[in-house]
């Protein structure tokens, strides 16, 4: 219930921002008004000694989301995918939270397994070991199966994380309606908006069944992908608590000692993550959205492994379209072009000028072209563009900005690899075939077979659904039609009266 009883809650979290010095840095990036300042200080001021003080080696904001437990930090992680709602400065800030909390025991982690899937521990794992990962919202065990002996991981949800996720939650939307009423001003940043996109990650998140799935959907995407692998679910053995998947064995993608050690060639690693992103990105769209170097191993024939599923990104084919065009258009350093498809889209207003946006564009891209490889940054690009968009009226796009995020963090990952990567001349091709694939003649030819085939299934029924339609339009018709012909009656009596009581006043009087 979102009532007055979160006020205790928001106490202890306006009490943690203000003593690790987090209130401040927020307030100063929103520019909060004189109310709000006054609200915050208030809830937090007075009652420091009951806030946590957490890591006094962290940055301010991340050392108060630490401090105050997983749904803080998780909805931190989120906001860092939301820079057009924090700031760029503080998204940065947030992208480093680390996800990594004490292990909940190896006791209820089994009780758990057994619960879900409804047999004993030893009938199913002949060997299980403690955690090897803890995040905010489950942890990760390695384990042999009975079976076969084959290695799985085994994730395992927090006992209990549910509930209070959705006590946190609660709190966070008594929050936000506290900020849309003592800051109207704040109401263009949706506070509300913000938190239902939260929850909904996060409940998403919370159901182990979605992320199995999300991994089974990107495993069929990229089945035959060169040189990427993915662990491959065992539905047999998963369910709402619990997933178990192969065992990912490899070395981390930012261990890039171990890497050269191995033999490992780190600029070609870094070339093929940035061009698997794009290609899942384009031609699939349906993407991971948190593949950081946590998220990636790197295979003993080189090949990339990614797992850990709980956030990925979806967009659809137009807007992949358009995406893969205005990227192409950079590329090309055709402005022009790459103003015109924001108004073909619909992204910019109508009543803008294309060609001054072709110039606010060019703005954006020339100074690409005279840096050495080193200092070209594709997310910087897109950061800038968005920039300019919202200048224009664009108005923001979620999937586009956690698209933008994501190719910050894959940016970042393939950099860290081999700081010397040209990303556009890494991303030229993946973006040039898919444009050749998605736009032109066959792209037009698919286009159509596509209707064909969604008019073939409705073919019986068109006959019904065009007389329906005609019907409809007829029902609407007949009132109107109606209505004017009364009306055209009521005007011939008026004329007629009218005209022959002019007669009678002209003969008789």
């Amino acid at each position: 219930m979102r009532g007055p009883h979160n006020i205790f809650r928001l106490i202890r979290t306006g009490a943690t921002f203000e003593r690790t010095g987090a209130m401040n840095v927020i307030l100063n990036a929103y520019q909060a008004p004189v109310g709000l300042r006054l609200a915050a200080k208030i809830l937090g001021w007075p009652f420091q000694w009951l806030g946590y003080k957490g890591d006094p080696a962290m940055p301010p904001v991340t050392r108060a989301l630490t401090a105050l437990g997983p749904a803080y930090i998780k909805f931190g992680q989120i906001l860092s995918t939301r820079p057009d709602v924090v700031g760029d400065e503080l998204a940065v800030q947030l992208r480093v939270l680390q996800d990594k909390l004490p292990p909940f025991p190896i006791a209820e982690a089994q009780k758990m397994i057994e619960a879900e899937l409804e047999r004993p521990l030893a009938s199913i794992f002949q060997d299980f070991s403690a955690p090897v990962a803890a995040a905010s919202i489950a942890q990760v065990h390695r384990a042999k199966l009975a079976s076969d002996g084959a290695d799985v991981a085994v994730k395992v949800l927090r006992p209990g994380i549910e509930r209070a996720f959705r006590r946190d939650i609660d709190a966070f939307y008594f929050a936000a309606r506290m900020v849309e009423v003592l800051a109207p001003g704040a109401r263009r940043l949706r506070p509300l908006d913000v938190i239902a996109h939260f929850e909904g990650v996060v409940l998403g998140e919370l159901d182990l069944r979605l992320e199995s799935s999300a991994a089974g959907e990107f495993a069929a995407n990229t089945d035959s992908d060169e040189g990427f692998q993915l662990p491959q679910i065992n539905w047999s053995l998963s369910g709402k608590n619990v997933m178990t998947m192969d065992w990912a064995e490899g070395i981390s993608a930012g261990d890039n000692a171990a890497l050269d050690a191995a033999g490992h060639d780190r600029r070609r690693i870094g070339e093929r993550i940035l061009q698997l992103f794009l290609s899942h990105a384009l031609r699939d769209g349906f993407f991971h959205a948190d593949l950081h170097q946590g998220n990636i191993k790197i295979a003993a024939n080189g090949d990339v492994i990614a797992y850990d599923f709980g956030i990925m990104g979806r967009i659809d084919e137009y807007t992949r379209r358009v995406y893969a065009e205005i990227l192409f258009g950079f590329i090309r350093r055709d402005y022009k072009r790459v103003a015109e498809v924001h108004f073909e889209a619909g992204y910019v207003p109508a009543d803008k000028d294309v060609d001054e946006f072709a110039r606010a564009l060019r703005a954006v891209g020339e100074p690409i072209f005279g840096m050495d490889a080193t200092q070209i940054s594709m997310g910087r690009v897109l950061t800038y563009l968005f920039d300019v968009t919202e200048q224009f009226g664009m108005e923001t796009r979620t999937e586009l900005i956690l698209l933008q995020r994501t190719m910050v963090v894959v940016e970042g990952v393939a950099r860290s690899l081999h700081p010397q990567i040209n990303i556009w001349e890494v991303a030229k091709p993946i973006v040039e075939d898919y444009i050749k694939q998605s736009i032109g003649p066959k792209a037009l030819m698919k286009d159509l077979l596509k209707t064909a085939r969604v008019l073939s299934r409705f073919g019986p029924k068109l006959p019904q659904l065009a007389e329906a339609a005609l019907i409809r339009t007829y029902n609407t018709a007949q009132p109107n039609a109606q209505k004017h012909g009364m009306k055209k009656r009521w005007l011939l009596l008026a004329f007629l009266v009218g005209g022959g009581g002019g007669w009678l006043a002209a003969h008789f009087i």
